[in-house]
Protein backbone atom coordinates (compact mmCIF):
# COMPACT_ATOMS: atom_id res chain seq x y z
CA UNK A 1 0.00 0.00 0.00
CA UNK A 2 1.33 3.24 -0.81
CA UNK A 3 1.88 6.02 1.44
CA UNK A 4 1.57 9.42 1.48
CA UNK A 5 4.64 10.21 1.63
CA UNK A 6 5.40 8.42 -1.66
CA UNK A 7 2.78 10.56 -3.38
CA UNK A 8 4.95 13.68 -2.57
CA UNK A 9 6.67 14.28 -5.76
CA UNK A 10 4.51 13.29 -8.42
CA UNK A 11 4.07 10.24 -10.38
CA UNK A 12 5.60 8.51 -13.40
CA UNK A 13 3.71 10.67 -16.57
CA UNK A 14 5.88 8.36 -19.29
CA UNK A 15 8.71 5.76 -19.70
CA UNK A 16 10.90 5.33 -22.63
CA UNK A 17 13.45 3.20 -23.95
CA UNK A 18 16.12 3.60 -27.02
CA UNK A 19 17.48 0.12 -28.10
CA UNK A 20 20.30 1.62 -29.91
CA UNK A 21 22.45 4.54 -29.07
CA UNK A 22 21.39 8.04 -30.77
CA UNK A 23 18.21 6.29 -32.40
CA UNK A 24 14.31 7.15 -31.81
CA UNK A 25 13.07 4.62 -29.02
CA UNK A 26 10.05 3.40 -27.78
CA UNK A 27 7.35 4.58 -25.15
CA UNK A 28 6.34 2.15 -22.59
CA UNK A 29 4.03 1.37 -19.84
CA UNK A 30 5.83 -0.90 -17.67
CA UNK A 31 9.67 -1.82 -17.59
CA UNK A 32 11.86 -3.36 -15.84
CA UNK A 33 14.93 -1.62 -13.77
CA UNK A 34 18.43 -3.21 -12.98
CA UNK A 35 22.01 -1.98 -12.31
CA UNK A 36 22.46 -1.80 -15.85
CA UNK A 37 19.13 0.75 -16.06
CA UNK A 38 16.27 0.06 -17.61
CA UNK A 39 16.50 -3.48 -19.54
CA UNK A 40 17.18 -3.22 -23.52
CA UNK A 41 18.07 0.35 -22.56
CA UNK A 42 20.73 1.83 -25.36
CA UNK A 43 21.75 -2.48 -25.58
CA UNK A 44 23.03 -1.48 -28.90
CA UNK A 45 24.90 0.61 -31.18
CA UNK A 46 26.25 1.42 -34.22
CA UNK A 47 30.15 1.81 -34.38
CA UNK A 48 32.43 3.39 -37.01
CA UNK A 49 34.17 1.01 -39.45
CA UNK A 50 36.24 2.83 -40.46
CA UNK A 51 37.46 4.62 -37.17
CA UNK A 52 36.07 2.08 -34.29
CA UNK A 53 34.00 5.06 -32.37
CA UNK A 54 30.31 4.53 -31.18
CA UNK A 55 28.25 6.45 -33.98
CA UNK A 56 26.30 9.27 -31.97
CA UNK A 57 23.87 12.38 -32.89
CA UNK A 58 26.28 14.12 -30.42
CA UNK A 59 28.19 14.66 -33.79
CA UNK A 60 25.51 15.59 -36.26
CA UNK A 61 28.12 16.97 -38.87
CA UNK A 62 29.12 13.47 -39.26
CA UNK A 63 25.61 11.26 -38.44
CA UNK A 64 23.06 13.86 -39.61
CA UNK A 65 20.21 11.42 -40.05
CA UNK A 66 20.22 9.46 -36.75
CA UNK A 67 16.95 10.73 -35.48
CA UNK A 68 15.75 9.47 -39.07
CA UNK A 69 15.53 5.75 -37.51
CA UNK A 70 13.67 4.23 -34.73
CA UNK A 71 14.56 1.05 -32.49
CA UNK A 72 12.50 -1.15 -30.97
CA UNK A 73 13.32 -4.29 -29.17
CA UNK A 74 11.86 -7.16 -31.34
CA UNK A 75 10.51 -9.27 -28.17
CA UNK A 76 9.61 -6.91 -25.57
CA UNK A 77 8.88 -9.95 -23.15
CA UNK A 78 12.92 -10.74 -23.78
CA UNK A 79 13.86 -7.00 -22.71
CA UNK A 80 16.16 -8.85 -19.53
CA UNK A 81 17.58 -11.30 -22.11
CA UNK A 82 21.40 -9.32 -22.93
CA UNK A 83 21.25 -10.81 -26.70
CA UNK A 84 17.56 -9.58 -27.19
CA UNK A 85 17.25 -9.09 -31.15
CA UNK A 86 16.13 -5.04 -32.02
CA UNK A 87 14.57 -3.95 -35.10
CA UNK A 88 15.15 -0.89 -36.73
CA UNK A 89 12.69 1.36 -38.95
CA UNK A 90 15.11 3.00 -41.55
CA UNK A 91 14.04 6.29 -43.18
CA UNK A 92 12.00 4.92 -45.81
CA UNK A 93 10.18 2.53 -43.99
CA UNK A 94 12.34 -0.62 -44.49
CA UNK A 95 12.62 -2.86 -41.61
CA UNK A 96 16.04 -4.69 -40.07
CA UNK A 97 16.79 -6.48 -37.96
CA UNK A 98 19.98 -6.97 -35.88
CA UNK A 99 19.87 -11.13 -36.43
CA UNK A 100 19.00 -10.57 -40.05
CA UNK A 101 21.74 -11.62 -42.76
CA UNK A 102 22.66 -8.48 -44.47
CA UNK A 103 22.40 -6.32 -41.20
CA UNK A 104 25.30 -4.26 -41.21
CA UNK A 105 25.37 -3.51 -45.15
CA UNK A 106 21.97 -2.09 -45.19
CA UNK A 107 22.38 0.16 -42.20
CA UNK A 108 25.53 1.01 -43.95
CA UNK A 109 23.84 1.85 -47.20
CA UNK A 110 20.90 3.96 -45.29
CA UNK A 111 23.45 5.87 -43.64
CA UNK A 112 26.66 6.42 -46.37
CA UNK A 113 28.94 5.44 -44.25
CA UNK A 114 30.44 2.04 -43.21
CA UNK A 115 29.07 1.06 -39.91
CA UNK A 116 28.30 -2.36 -37.73
CA UNK A 117 25.30 -2.95 -35.06
CA UNK A 118 27.01 -4.24 -31.66
CA UNK A 119 25.85 -4.83 -28.37
CA UNK A 120 27.35 -4.07 -25.45
CA UNK A 121 29.01 -6.76 -23.37
CA UNK A 122 28.98 -5.73 -20.05
CA UNK A 123 31.97 -6.26 -18.04
CA UNK A 124 32.26 -7.47 -14.33
CA UNK A 125 36.11 -5.48 -13.34
CA UNK A 126 37.14 -3.17 -11.38
CA UNK A 127 36.67 0.06 -13.14
CA UNK A 128 40.92 0.76 -13.09
CA UNK A 129 40.87 -2.59 -15.09
CA UNK A 130 37.83 -1.69 -17.21
CA UNK A 131 38.91 1.75 -18.60
CA UNK A 132 41.03 -0.17 -21.42
CA UNK A 133 37.79 -1.82 -23.07
CA UNK A 134 35.66 1.49 -22.43
CA UNK A 135 33.89 3.03 -26.08
CA UNK A 136 34.59 6.56 -27.47
CA UNK A 137 32.35 8.72 -29.54
CA UNK A 138 32.42 12.12 -30.68
CA UNK A 139 30.87 15.09 -29.87
CA UNK A 140 30.99 18.87 -31.11
CA UNK A 141 30.64 21.02 -28.52
CA UNK A 142 28.35 24.30 -29.79
CA UNK A 143 29.10 28.11 -29.16
CA UNK A 144 26.63 29.21 -26.14
CA UNK A 145 26.40 32.49 -27.66
CA UNK A 146 25.44 31.42 -31.10
CA UNK A 147 25.35 28.32 -31.10
CA UNK A 148 27.17 28.07 -34.27
CA UNK A 149 29.23 24.46 -34.68
CA UNK A 150 33.52 25.19 -34.20
CA UNK A 151 35.22 23.25 -36.38
CA UNK A 152 36.84 20.94 -33.91
CA UNK A 153 35.34 17.70 -32.33
CA UNK A 154 36.39 16.22 -28.83
CA UNK A 155 36.18 12.56 -27.76
CA UNK A 156 34.95 11.11 -24.71
CA UNK A 157 34.91 7.83 -23.37
CA UNK A 158 31.82 6.09 -22.55
CA UNK A 159 31.99 4.06 -19.27
CA UNK A 160 33.48 0.30 -19.64
CA UNK A 161 30.86 -2.54 -20.82
CA UNK A 162 27.97 0.02 -21.99
CA UNK A 163 26.51 2.60 -24.70
CA UNK A 164 25.64 4.82 -21.78
CA UNK A 165 27.19 8.50 -21.98
CA UNK A 166 27.31 8.63 -18.06
CA UNK A 167 24.95 7.42 -16.17
CA UNK A 168 22.38 4.39 -16.64
CA UNK A 169 18.86 6.45 -16.13
CA UNK A 170 17.98 10.02 -16.65
CA UNK A 171 15.15 11.33 -15.01
CA UNK A 172 13.21 14.81 -16.11
CA UNK A 173 10.29 16.23 -14.81
CA UNK A 174 7.21 18.23 -16.20
CA UNK A 175 7.74 21.25 -13.90
CA UNK A 176 11.46 21.99 -15.50
CA UNK A 177 9.80 21.57 -19.18
CA UNK A 178 7.06 24.07 -18.50
CA UNK A 179 9.35 26.31 -16.67
CA UNK A 180 11.74 26.23 -20.26
CA UNK A 181 8.39 26.69 -22.10
CA UNK A 182 8.23 30.05 -19.91
CA UNK A 183 11.20 31.37 -20.47
CA UNK A 184 10.84 30.52 -24.71
CA UNK A 185 7.29 30.54 -25.75
CA UNK A 186 8.36 30.10 -29.16
CA UNK A 187 9.98 26.20 -28.25
CA UNK A 188 8.57 22.94 -28.15
CA UNK A 189 10.26 21.48 -24.88
CA UNK A 190 8.67 18.47 -25.52
CA UNK A 191 10.30 15.71 -23.41
CA UNK A 192 11.55 13.55 -26.66
CA UNK A 193 13.96 16.29 -27.39
CA UNK A 194 15.77 15.47 -23.95
CA UNK A 195 15.57 11.71 -24.14
CA UNK A 196 15.01 10.59 -21.13
CA UNK A 197 14.17 7.30 -19.63
CA UNK A 198 11.34 8.47 -16.64
CA UNK A 199 9.53 11.03 -17.00
CA UNK A 200 8.20 12.45 -13.68
CA UNK A 201 4.76 14.31 -13.62
CA UNK A 202 5.04 17.34 -11.32
CA UNK A 203 2.48 18.09 -8.87
CA UNK A 204 -0.20 20.80 -9.09
CA UNK A 205 1.29 22.41 -12.24
CA UNK A 206 4.47 23.25 -10.62
CA UNK A 207 7.15 24.73 -12.59
CA UNK A 208 10.92 25.47 -12.07
CA UNK A 209 13.80 22.99 -12.63
CA UNK A 210 12.63 20.64 -9.12
CA UNK A 211 14.60 18.05 -10.02
CA UNK A 212 17.84 19.63 -9.41
CA UNK A 213 17.14 19.54 -5.64
CA UNK A 214 16.59 16.43 -5.92
CA UNK A 215 20.50 15.44 -5.83
CA UNK A 216 22.44 13.41 -3.67
CA UNK A 217 19.01 12.25 -2.32
CA UNK A 218 17.52 8.64 -3.17
CA UNK A 219 13.83 8.63 -4.88
CA UNK A 220 11.39 5.72 -4.18
CA UNK A 221 9.46 4.83 -7.38
CA UNK A 222 6.42 2.51 -6.68
CA UNK A 223 7.26 -0.20 -4.25
CA UNK A 224 10.10 -1.50 -5.57
CA UNK A 225 12.07 0.80 -7.65
CA UNK A 226 15.05 3.47 -5.34
CA UNK A 227 17.30 6.02 -7.44
CA UNK A 228 20.00 7.54 -6.10
CA UNK A 229 19.90 11.01 -8.09
CA UNK A 230 23.83 12.00 -8.85
CA UNK A 231 23.96 15.03 -10.35
CA UNK A 232 22.44 17.31 -13.38
CA UNK A 233 22.08 16.35 -16.82
CA UNK A 234 24.43 18.53 -18.86
CA UNK A 235 22.71 19.26 -22.40
CA UNK A 236 24.29 19.25 -26.39
CA UNK A 237 23.55 19.67 -29.64
CA UNK A 238 21.37 17.04 -30.22
CA UNK A 239 18.62 18.70 -27.93
CA UNK A 240 18.65 20.81 -31.08
CA UNK A 241 17.97 18.43 -33.82
CA UNK A 242 14.66 18.18 -35.83
CA UNK A 243 13.06 14.53 -35.17
CA UNK A 244 9.48 13.56 -36.57
CA UNK A 245 7.18 17.10 -36.07
CA UNK A 246 9.91 18.84 -34.19
CA UNK A 247 11.88 21.27 -35.88
CA UNK A 248 15.70 22.27 -35.57
CA UNK A 249 15.86 25.34 -32.89
CA UNK A 250 18.73 26.17 -31.47
CA UNK A 251 17.04 27.98 -28.96
CA UNK A 252 16.01 25.25 -27.09
CA UNK A 253 19.79 24.50 -26.29
CA UNK A 254 20.65 28.60 -25.82
CA UNK A 255 18.05 28.66 -23.22
CA UNK A 256 19.27 25.76 -20.77
CA UNK A 257 22.30 27.75 -20.89
CA UNK A 258 21.16 31.08 -20.48
CA UNK A 259 18.75 29.76 -17.87
CA UNK A 260 20.12 26.79 -15.96
CA UNK A 261 23.77 26.16 -16.89
CA UNK A 262 22.93 23.77 -19.78
CA UNK A 263 21.66 21.42 -17.08
CA UNK A 264 17.90 19.55 -18.23
CA UNK A 265 16.72 16.65 -16.04
CA UNK A 266 19.13 14.54 -13.76
CA UNK A 267 21.20 11.63 -13.98
CA UNK A 268 20.43 8.44 -11.29
CA UNK A 269 22.08 5.02 -10.63
CA UNK A 270 19.62 2.49 -9.51
CA UNK A 271 19.72 1.42 -5.94
CA UNK A 272 17.13 -1.15 -5.60
CA UNK A 273 15.71 -2.73 -9.11
CA UNK A 274 12.12 -3.72 -9.89
CA UNK A 275 9.72 -2.73 -12.19
CA UNK A 276 8.53 0.65 -13.07
CA UNK A 277 4.97 1.37 -14.19
CA UNK A 278 3.45 4.63 -15.80
CA UNK A 279 1.39 6.13 -13.12
CA UNK A 280 3.53 4.86 -9.88
CA UNK A 281 4.33 7.38 -7.48
CA UNK A 282 7.10 9.51 -6.76
CA UNK A 283 8.43 10.06 -3.45
CA UNK A 284 11.46 10.25 -1.33
CA UNK A 285 12.63 6.67 0.20
CA UNK A 286 12.55 5.53 3.66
Amino acid sequence: MATQNEYVLGAVGSLWRYPVKSMMGEELNAAGLTEQGLEGDRAWALVDAGDGKVVTAKNPRKWPRLFEFRAALVDPSRAGDPASPVRITLPDGTLVTSDQDGCDRILSQALGRNVTLDIAQPVEVEASAATDRAATAEEYWPDMEGLAFRETVTDFELPAGTFFDCAVVHLLTTATLDRLSELYPHGRFEARRFRPNIVIQSPGGETGFLEESWVGRTLAIGEEVRLAVTGPCGRCVMTTLAQGDLPKDPGILRTAAQHNEVHVGVYAAVAQGGVVRRGDPVGWAA
